[in-house]
């Protein structure tokens, strides 16, 4: 198996072997971003990225992979693929699968200014008008987000877990989950799903890429802009929501209006997604819930307040302070 630290030269070498990018000259890891690993190259030839997949089936990677392809046909600002020898994709090493990808130049940006935030926002909203029509295959391979998907998945963990704590925030769960107004109507795509910023690529203060596409899938299509917005309050975060009360009005509408105004720009929004931006910003909720099922008690955590503030407020005036 690979070694969960740098990996020999050696390795490095058989793996290019595989491919025409000339010979190693320096590598390193990544240390942040992707649960993959992913390992910086740089031979004579170029500067290339490998990935390894830890436990992704074939048809997992090749979602992504077909949807890189997809991207970069509609010039979408993404990383290209690296063929190998064979004119394949994928590679395996002891039995892990792997693929590379180009290197592209910039730097991830923690806290982006106002205009490169509208910037990531409007490539958020080119990114839905390409894939409005994208249905890959390979979908049924994905976590796709929805609620069948909450739920099972929210079984797994409490039963991993195996804690009453466990037990008792998959019962307020189950029965939270039941509130999403969903409709079948919504539109529905692929969406990136993870806009952490070290899958946001800027260079000279410009966006120049979108990376990291492992947790990709077929899901509403306002999913997207709905983990771009952030109605709280800075000051209410998981760090720092025990502070306060169970009465007190934790929102901040104003980026959250200009974040839905830019995107507009690129993609308007039909009136049922207007009006279950607030489920599906919930749905988004939930899903961080999965992640971190292990945190905090289950008579009040940082998930369960979100949700109950955003219920508190409602989705009509949740509606209102976006878009009156």
């Amino acid at each position: 198996m690979f070694s969960k630290t740098k990996l020999p030269n050696k390795v490095l070498n058989v793996i290019l072997e595989e491919y025409n990018l000339g010979k190693l000259v320096n590598s390193k890891i990544f240390t942040s971003g992707s649960v993959q690993k992913n390992i910086f190259i740089e031979t004579n030839k170029g500067k290339f990225v490998l990935r390894i997949y830890k436990n992704n089936s074939k048809n997992n990677i090749l979602f992504e992979i077909n949807l890189l392809k997809y991207l970069k046909k509609h010039n979408y600002p993404c990383p290209g693929l690296i063929e190998n020898k064979k004119g394949k994709y994928i590679g395996t090493y002891e039995k892990q699968n792997y693929v590379i990808f180009e290197f592209i130049e910039g730097t991830h940006i923690e806290k982006p200014n106002e205009k490169q935030k509208k910037q990531l926002t409007k490539k958020v909203a080119e990114l839905q008008n390409i894939l409005k029509n994208y249905k890959p295959l390979e979908i049924k391979y994905r976590w796709n987000y929805n609620i069948e998907f909450c739920l099972k998945m929210a079984q797994k963990k409490a039963k991993e877990i195996g804690t009453p704590e466990a037990k008792k925030k998959l019962t307020w769960y189950k029965h939270e989950l039941q509130k999403l107004e969903l409709l079948e109507t919504l539109p529905m795509s692929i969406c990136h799903c993870d806009f952490h910023f070290s899958n946001v690529i800027f260079k000279n203060g410009k966006f120049k890429a979108l990376i990291d596409f492992d947790d990709a899938n077929f899901t509403y299509s306002i999913f997207d802009l709905a983990c771009l917005i952030e109605p709280f309050t800075s000051s209410f975060d998981w760090n720092s929501w025990k502070k306060f009360k169970k009465d007190s009005y934790v929102f901040d509408f104003k980026n959250t209006k200009n974040t839905v105004k830019e995107y507009q720009k690129h993609r308007p929004l039909k009136t049922s997604e207007k009006k279950h931006l607030f489920d599906v910003f919930k749905l988004t909720v939930f899903i961080d819930c999965l992640w971190y099922f292990k945190r905090g008690k289950a008579e009040d955590f940082f998930e369960k307040r979100k949700i109950e503030y955003l219920d508190k407020l409602g989705r009509d005036k949740f509606y209102n302070e976006i878009f009156k």
